[in-house]
């Protein structure tokens, strides 16, 4: 027999019984601060933080996701924008030649016959530019006879006319133009001031 098993019969029955009745389980009382219950406290504060933090980082990835949205929203109207005013440039240096084509065709008024027919060749070139630039949405301001609009208009000179009302346009001085709704030139005009 080995030492444990001589161990075990030397302990006897009545022995065992005698232990197990003299411990008996007590409650604990109410004033006893037990381990566990404030380990579960700390658990349970430490649970509130964490919930906190999860609630505060979710509302922080909306914000965020949010501000994507927009920047993303902000940057295609830019890009759109972008490409829809993409000829704005090129189109303000070909204005000023359709100008000038206007001026030469004022000039056909004369008797002069090849004057005119060379006139008639500019009267061509202009039809066709004025064509071009209105297929790209470059529209001309209509200004005669309007009222001044600050927006559309620039006043260069005034004048008086008492048949007219304050404010509206005499002369067109040099056209304005519009590029797909948005101004690019504004009309220089003269303007009737009653005062």
């Amino acid at each position: 027999m080995n030492k444990e098993e001589e161990l075990m019969e030397e302990i006897s029955e009545d022995a065992i019984n005698d232990v197990s009745e003299e411990t008996e389980p007590t409650m604990p009382s109410d004033d006893y601060d037990c381990e566990e219950c404030s380990k579960d406290s700390d658990h349970d504060d430490e649970l509130r933080k964490l919930k906190n933090i999860i609630i505060d980082m979710d509302g922080k990835v909306k914000y965020a996701q949010a501000e994507l949205i927009n920047y993303r929203k902000r940057k295609d109207e830019e890009v759109r924008d972008m490409l829809k005013y993409a000829n704005e440039d090129l189109i303000l240096e070909i204005i000023p030649t359709l100008d000038n084509l206007e001026r030469a065709l004022k000039l056909a008024k004369g008797d002069d016959e090849k004057l005119n027919q060379f006139l008639e060749g500019f009267k061509m070139i202009y039809s066709n530019l004025a064509e071009t630039l209105r297929n790209f949405g470059v529209e001309e301001i209509n200004a005669l006879g309007e009222k001044f609009d600050h927006n559309l208009h620039l006043a260069l000179l005034t004048d008086k006319d008492d048949t007219k009302e304050d404010e509206i346009i005499l002369e067109v001085l040099l056209k304005g133009y519009t590029l797909k709704g948005r101004m690019i030139r504004p009309a220089s005009v003269k303007i009737n001031k009653l005062d």
